[in-house]
């Protein structure tokens, strides 16, 4: 049986990507849940040496909760070319440099991408989100959001954060990187998380 978190329960964001914490907040924002970052505990990320996205979210999460005593929401996600066997992937974050959050280099990245896929006609890519929930008992709850669609060049807009500018989700003529960020949250892999992940412990 889930774990619901009650309003007022005190999170950890168990992240120090500025980009995703906005995101979270955000979609945190009607549920009454006072949210306090990794960061702000002066708490560092663990390595993350899972096989994949669920794994990574879990270990973070786990850090955070175990560290702070207080329940944690860790989100692990990455952008997936076909052409390139799923790569980046979970290494997509490793794929931008050294750093933290909105440190890396991001414009190396998806230059990265651009140069690996070369002349390959196979575009298509998919955002991954893992969202995962976990207690200071060890407890855990893991949800995971996907939206696919094809990878662009060059990369178009300046909104959002990591690969997003060169992301143009399925059935829309806006890369996440020229969406709002009202209109990019509406329908992203994290959202999409999140909405698994509400129905299962806040509604």
């Amino acid at each position: 049986m889930p774990r619901r978190l009650e309003r007022g329960t005190r999170l950890v964001l168990a992240s120090h990507n500025k980009g995703k914490l906005a995101e979270i907040e955000a979609l945190l924002a009607p549920y009454g849940i006072e949210i306090v970052s990794a960061a702000a505990l002066g708490l560092a990320e663990p390595e993350e040496d899972a096989p994949d996205f669920a794994g990574n979210a879990r270990l973070k999460a786990l850090a955070a909760a175990t560290k702070s005593g207080l329940p944690a929401l860790a989100d692990d996600s990455g952008f997936c070319a076909s052409a390139l066997d799923g790569r980046p992937g979970i290494h997509s974050a490793r794929w931008a440099g050294p750093g933290n959050g909105n440190a890396r280099d991001f414009a190396s990245a998806m230059a990265r991408v651009h140069a690996e896929l070369a002349e390959n006609p196979d575009r298509r890519a998919w955002f991954i989100s893992a969202l995962a929930l976990a207690w200071p008992d060890g407890h855990t709850e893991t949800f995971l959001g996907r939206v696919d669609g094809t990878a662009v060049w060059p990369p178009r807009g300046t909104n959002g954060f990591g690969y997003d500018p060169m992301f143009l989700p399925l059935g829309s003529s806006l890369t996440y990187g020229e969406m709002t960020a009202d209109r990019k949250r509406a329908d992203t892999h994290r959202a999409r998380a999140f909405a698994k992940l509400r129905g299962a412990c806040l509604d």
